[in-house]
């Protein structure tokens, strides 16, 4: 398939996810990197996780409403235009005032001294962490919304696939080593390239062609309630069992993934005993990992069955996340983090494609938000939760070992999913789902 055939607009999307990507590929590396340089504690480093996921749990159903009331590509721009703004003042607060800030280079925790006015710095990153993760479920709620305006149906999941390899490309394999280099010239310059690229990509979704107020609606008539609204949309993904059980297993591998990752880069540091440079290299990692699956993932799915899949996900996933937990060597940790990004992507380009399709386009946005709100409004229960193990570990294991112990949780998390997934995410059910969608679309015509 080649972009022309995706049409223009498509285009047009696919370029500026790939350019705000490059930027969230950059904040990978610079935002955890000065995070650890405020602080070493395991908790306090969680909460700048737990602060930027917070959104997903209390932001995730209004946003979908607000999706379905609005023009999605006016709400995209507007929200990478307000993470403009909050990124240009953290670079602003750095440029200022960073060289107050050790650097957390190989700095073991007994010898870390917190730095002057750690309390406004944490405050900082709590701060803009959160304004953050507002706009992001916003404008990424109106993203996955405006797809389907833009392929049709049974181009959804190569469509995803393509955009989704594109921003690992972006995200994974050249954000993270840019980061790890801007880095090494001053600290605050990773934060200005990121505010860049959300004005870049602000501008290219608003030269997308095109409507894209919802189905029966243009965000002025009279229509239902606010809350009237958000019921309907509870109501429909909880009738509905495949979905249902879908955003339910998921919010538990989002809780349990975060645990994993909320103190990573302590432990690239003092485990690894990586700098900025080779930390943004075993992040690359992802790019492989994700470019392979999106490329296989709609192979794999047919080859195999969207059920066999799902649980391959599962299972493999238990295995690279308790085989990092236990090496020291970061080419293995890399080794495993590209399947893992494999993994993941094979997941995803099923179960969005999945929801594009069998979710009613008036009621697209707000069943999404209420999938993403049991789904990632987990992640920040969980990422708290992986700080208090590493604290919890510590006293009685040591700090290397309290440091590995998130990610074994994590593998024995993911070996308890597994159990539970297994009877109920089949083929047949996946594709009874499809038919029935299919069905309800001739009958509507």
């Amino acid at each position: 398939m080649t972009r022309a055939r995706l049409g223009a607009g498509y285009a047009r999307l696919w370029s500026a996810s790939v350019i705000s990507n490059l930027g969230d590929g950059v904040a990978m590396v610079a935002w955890p990197w000065l995070a650890s340089a405020v602080t070493r504690d395991p908790v306090l480093l969680s909460l700048t996780v737990v602060a930027g996921r917070i959104p997903w749990l209390v932001f995730s159903l209004p946003a979908g409403v607000i999706t379905d009331r609005f023009d999605r590509r006016r709400l995209m721009v507007w929200m990478d235009v307000a993470r403009f703004v909050v990124v240009a003042l953290v670079a602003w607060a750095v440029a200022a005032g960073g060289d107050v800030l050790a650097d957390p280079v190989l700095v073991g925790d007994d010898a870390f001294v917190d730095p002057p006015n750690q309390g406004l710095w944490l405050a900082l990153l709590y701060g803009s962490a959160l304004a953050i993760g507002f706009a992001e479920v916003l404008r990424d709620n109106a993203a996955q919304t405006i797809m389907p305006r833009l392929v049709e149906s049974e181009l959804l999941e190569k469509a995803n696939g393509r955009l989704w390899g594109a921003e690992m490309v972006a995200n994974s394999f050249a954000g993270p080593p840019l980061g790890g280099w801007l880095i090494a010239v001053t600290l605050a310059l990773p934060f200005v390239t990121d505010a860049s690229t959300f004005l870049l990509a602000a501008i290219l979704v608003a030269l997308i062609p095109g409507t894209f107020a919802p189905t029966g609606g243009d965000g002025v008539t009279e229509r239902p309630s606010f809350w009237e609204e958000l019921r309907a949309g509870v109501r429909w993904l909880w009738g509905h069992r495949l979905l249902r059980t879908l955003a339910v297993i998921l919010g538990i591998m989002n809780a349990t993934i975060m645990l994993s990752f909320a103190t990573l880069v302590l432990f690239v540091q003092e485990v690894l005993v990586l700098d900025a440079a080779r930390f943004g290299v075993l992040l690359t990692a992802g790019a492989a990992g994700g470019v392979l699956g999106s490329f296989a993932a709609s192979r794999v799915s047919k080859a195999l069955g969207s059920g066999r899949s799902l649980g391959i996900v599962l299972v493999g996933s238990a295995i690279t996340l308790g085989i990092t937990g236990l090496t020291s060597t970061w080419g293995v940790v890399w080794a495993m983090q590209l399947v893992f990004a494999f993994l993941g992507v094979l997941w995803n380009v099923i179960t969005v494609s999945l929801r594009q399709e069998i979710i009613p386009d008036d009621l697209l946005g707000r069943v999404n938000s209420v999938y993403r709100f049991f789904a990632w409004g987990m992640m920040p229960i969980g990422s708290l939760l992986g700080g208090v193990i590493v604290a919890a570990t510590e006293p009685w294991a040591g700090r290397e070992w309290a440091l590995r112990s998130p990610f074994l949780v994590a593998s024995a998390g993911f070996l308890v999913v597994t159990a539970f997934a297994a009877p109920r995410l089949t083929t047949a059910r996946i594709e009874g789902a499809r038919r029935a969608a299919t069905r309800r679309t001739s009958d509507q015509g």
